[in-house]
């Protein structure tokens, strides 16, 4: 697939003259980034630099920095959990509000990559398993990105659906199965969403990388009419070849691979003019979108509405929500509970979002512990944490700490140059710290200082130290307790920068008693275009405790509870960007801990505090188990409002869930010697996959309970005008109050010529209805639905069996098409 020659179809040609007004050093310069998240101004023609910041359950906006905190929204498992389009634009207006707030004029999200295996690091952050699925939400969170004036940045752009080596390893797959299951979510993106810009990704399909591959032209642009701009993932370009092809903005910037040597590659005829031509005017194109060229340039979101963004999270945290088992004891009843024991360390310390790049700074948190106890004001609700999920360090209580200079609470944070001398300080309020792009001069410093004194709440023994990829050292009180350099495994961003290992030391607090603490950290090597990116940080370690104990002191907490809700999960050690799973079982003795508890109390609730599928051996033991995902910032109380029946947890399963490691049918990400990284299940990935094979799973795909019960009475079916079919379903919501049913249409052809699923998802939509009600439901089912590639889209002569059910394994009711 190497790079043909782009045409110039589809560019907002009206910009040409602006385009003749520029040099062409004046043309390359805006074709990379100015610095990590901006790019090029030129005043000459009355364009500003534009802002690109990381998403995509939030909006991080150019610095990473808790004194400018950030929307939290659940992940995007979490949205895709709930099925609903709606929702996912309403989540992307959610998203251009707090980009508008931030000047931010490119959110580089939705991740659009497909759950492949539940083996992918960032599987958390992208939608379902399914084609059909991602691709509906990712037009829906598209069009509410850009409903806002801001672009949306599709990502990433292509067969990018694991870490292992992600930016070398060479994907290759054939044809029908790139068409018909990887390409279609980002071709509704541009085809319905009209997205104004897509990512390539680091990784190469068939021998080419993806910033240089024709992909970016056929069938991006030349097929699907992509008007916008090809934004690189973080320093994927790498060579003056993806100037030829369809990539039009290299970040970050200033250097790279373009600049000074894609002028002389353009004066000496190796680059043709007419390829920075076609990217220039798209990226005015762009400006022009988002309102950074010309006299109507705007920034910021003075005259949009006003958006109550905790309330919208809590929201969208319950829609997402899946109850997977339920033996009566949900809905929990507030006036009959008087002792509650909430149980888990990720009760205490949830996680609302997955590590890496998508990582945003939330202004709060609401645990589930704090969650429940705000919800059940009158119960008495105990905490024991039972296991201990925490690896590495985790910053301090900033109630803790003081600043050595203003004596107000916070630390200081100084950069000195290899002489000593401080080029730069800034008053930080957290210890857990990320540079990448903003002020801070780290390319010219040699040493990044924190100072500060922490006045300990409790006294107790604790591991002290840091999280880096540097050598570094700690001193408490002049005495250096930490002198090394942390082994960083492999080579990659996410292992090195945004997920980094740990050193620690012994050390005993005593409660009320000040320690001065002195962190001093060496980044004088050169670290190429991330020179000006650093992460660390400074904070605690769980102490030595006897597993055995904190288990035991939980089940003695539920047996004297009216009920025990434990809360398990992963933690940043086991999904984050930059590494890719190798086991689906949860970290720590969370199985011992539930099934002691489960054994101390037959009311026993799980919440399952995870992005991507975890075994859950207990499964059967226990009364009740809902999946709450990365809820984001109101993850607590989106928990009490689904636990205590305020809201209904709405969501069905958006990937199959296996019951241990060795059931997943597809799990390979590890790139063979060769570099290559072959896709040989073809279209037979998630629920496809264990339809083939007739594993059965924990929870199959499109699974989920509500707290009322649903019948599937009648379809009908005629056929629409594109060849397709338009269906009425007939829904009974059959228990005692009202819910929501997701109505799932799939498609079969047992008897095909062709190799197929067993299966595919055609279309789907929700029913809402009161108790005792019926509701009918209309499906448009496209007629790609019943399509294949075969140099071009074909259909297969003879009918289609259509399925409609609750999930992909219950579907009482069948019509052929």
């Amino acid at each position: 697939m190497t790079a043909e020659q782009p045409s110039a179809a589809s560019a907002p040609t009206d910009l040409a003259p602006l385009v003749d007004a520029l040099t062409l050093e004046q043309k390359v310069a805006l074709l990379t980034g100015a610095d990590f998240w901006t790019t090029t101004p030129i005043p000459a023609i009355d364009l500003r630099a534009m802002v690109l910041s990381d998403g995509p359950s939030g909006v991080r906006g150019p610095t990473w920095d808790e004194r400018a905190p950030s929307l939290n929204l659940p992940n995007a498992t979490s949205l895709g959990s709930a099925w609903d389009r709606d929702l996912a634009r309403r989540y992307g207006a959610a998203a251009a509000s707090e980009a508008r707030r931030k000047n931010v004029d490119v959110v580089l999200g939705p991740t659009i990559n497909l759950h492949r295996t539940p083996f992918g690091g960032r599987t958390f952050e992208a939608f379902s398993e399914d084609p059909i699925l991602t691709a509906e939400l990712a037009a829906s969170y598209v069009e509410g990105v850009q409903s806002g004036g801001v672009a949306a940045c599709s990502k990433h752009y292509v067969l990018n659906d694991s870490e292992t080596d992600r930016f070398t390893v060479d994907v290759r797959t054939d044809e029908r199965t790139l068409r018909e299951v990887y390409l279609p979510p980002f071709e509704h993106a541009v085809t319905r969403g009209a997205a104004w810009s897509v990512m390539s990704s680091y990784n190469s399909v068939d021998g080419v990388t993806m910033s240089e591959n024709d992909l970016l032209e056929t069938p991006l642009s030349s097929e699907w009419g992509f008007d916008g701009v090809v934004i690189s993932d973080w320093t994927a370009v790498r060579s003056l070849a993806a100037a030829s092809a369809a990539q039009d903005l290299a970040m970050p910037g200033p250097g790279g691979p373009w600049g000074p040597a894609l002028v002389d590659a353009v004066r000496s005829g190796e680059v043709d003019e007419s390829a920075i031509d076609r990217k220039v005017l798209r990226i005015l194109g762009l400006a022009r979108r988002v309102g950074a060229l010309g006299e109507s340039q705007v920034r910021g979101g003075d005259d949009s509405p006003a958006l109550d963004g905790p309330a919208f999270v809590r929201e969208a945290a319950a829609a997402g929500t899946v109850l997977l088992r339920n033996t009566g004891v949900l809905p929990l009843v507030a006036p009959e509970l008087t002792t509650v024991a909430v149980i888990g360390h990720n009760a205490r310390t949830a996680r609302t979002q997955g590590g890496g790049s998508a990582t945003v700074v939330p202004e709060h948190v609401v645990s589930p512990l704090d969650g429940i106890r705000a919800a059940l004001p009158k119960a008495a609700v105990t905490y024991a944490v039972g296991a201990v999920v925490q690896e590495g360090v985790a910053e301090l209580a900033p109630t803790t700490l003081t600043h050595p200079r203003t004596g107000e609470p916070g630390l200081l944070v100084r950069f000195l140059a290899a002489d000593g001398t401080e080029l730069y300080s800034e008053d930080r309020r957290s210890t857990a710290l990320v540079w990448f792009g903003g002020d801070a001069p780290l390319a010219e410093t040699s040493q990044v200082v924190l100072q500060l004194t922490l006045t300990p709440a409790e006294t107790e023994d604790v591991e002290l130290g840091f999280a880096t990829g540097v050598h570094g050292t700690i001193a408490v009180d002049g005495e250096v307790l930490v002198d090394d350099t942390p082994v960083v495994e492999g080579t990659d961003l996410g292992a090195a920068f945004l997920s980094p290992p740990s050193l620690t030391a012994p050390v005993r607090l005593v409660a009320g008693e000040p320690r001065h603490i002195v962190a001093t950290f060496d980044v004088s090597a050169d670290r190429g275009q991330l020179s000006n990116a650093f992460s660390v940080t400074l904070g605690t370690a769980p102490a030595a405790a006897d597993a055995d104990a904190l288990i035991a002191e939980a089940a003695a907490a539920a047996a004297s509870a009216d009920v025990a809700i434990v809360v398990v999960g992963t933690n940043s050690a086991v999904e984050s960007e930059g590494f890719d799973r190798t086991t689906i079982d949860l970290p720590g003795r969370q199985d011992d801990l539930v099934r002691a508890v489960a054994a101390a109390n037959p009311h026993t609730v799980v919440v399952v505090n995870a992005g991507a599928p975890v075994a859950l051996p207990w499964r059967e033991d226990v009364a009740a188990i809902a999946l709450g995902h990365f809820g984001g910032q109101e993850f607590g109380a989106a928990l009490a409002d689904v636990l205590l029946g305020r809201a209904e947890p709405g969501g069905r399963l958006a990937t199959t869930w296996p019951a241990t490691s060795d059931d997943a049918p597809v799990t390979d990400v590890v790139p063979a010697t060769d570099g290559t990284l072959r896709y040989d299940e073809g279209l037979h990935i998630g629920y496809r996959a264990w339809l083939r094979t007739g594993r059965e799973p924990a929870y199959p795909f499109g699974f989920g309970l509500g707290y009322t019960t649903w019948s599937f009475d009648s379809v009908e079916s005629n056929e629409s005008a594109d060849g397709g079919a338009t269906l009425r379903v007939q829904v009974t919501n059959t228990g005692g109050r009202s819910g929501k049913q997701v109505v799932q249409v799939y498609a079969e052809r047992p008897d095909s010529a062709l190799e197929r699923p067993v299966r595919w998802l055609a279309a789907f939509a929700s029913a809402y209805a009161e108790a005792s009600e019926s509701a009918i439901v209309e499906i448009d089912v496209p007629a790609r639905a019943f399509e294949h590639w075969d140099g071009g889209w074909q259909r297969e002569p003879g009918l289609f069996t259509v399925r409609v059910g609750a999930s992909v394994t219950d579907l009482p009711l069948r019509i052929t098409r």
